[in-house]
């Protein structure tokens, strides 16, 4: 089992750039495809984004492909989700878990989250 910490949130306004990383422990890190999911107010976790387990193979959501770029530093065990041009509609509390090849997400106990708040 890996366990995750989110961290790197915070308030901005709209247009602004915030830079989240996911700490996993665990020596398996890196041969899990990574994948950040956000969870707004009132509404279900939704999938935003996911990187392969080499880092050479990345996905987005259309509604932040474009302004959202995913990495991941295998050596420090920490996958990162640049995000530029925030739009009040990201807001949200941001999530990081395993996924398998479906996009399915592996470890059923999640961190805590990040929250991103996007003011207008």
């Amino acid at each position: 089992q890996v366990q995750l910490v989110e961290s790197g949130g915070g308030l901005v306004q709209a247009g602004g750039s915030l830079r989240l990383s996911c700490a996993a422990s665990g020596r398996t890190f890196s041969s899990y495809s990574m994948g950040w999911f956000r969870q707004a107010p009132g509404k279900g976790r939704e999938f935003v984004a996911t990187i392969s387990w080499s880092g050479g193979s990345t996905s987005y959501a259309g509604s932040v492909k474009g302004r959202f770029t995913i990495s991941r530093d295998n050596a420090k065990n920490t996958v990162y989700l640049q995000m530029n041009d925030l739009k009040p509609e990201d807001t949200a509390v941001y999530y990081c878990n395993a996924v398998d090849e479906g996009g399915r997400v592996i470890f059923a106990s999640w961190g805590q989250g990040t929250q991103v708040t996007v003011s207008s």
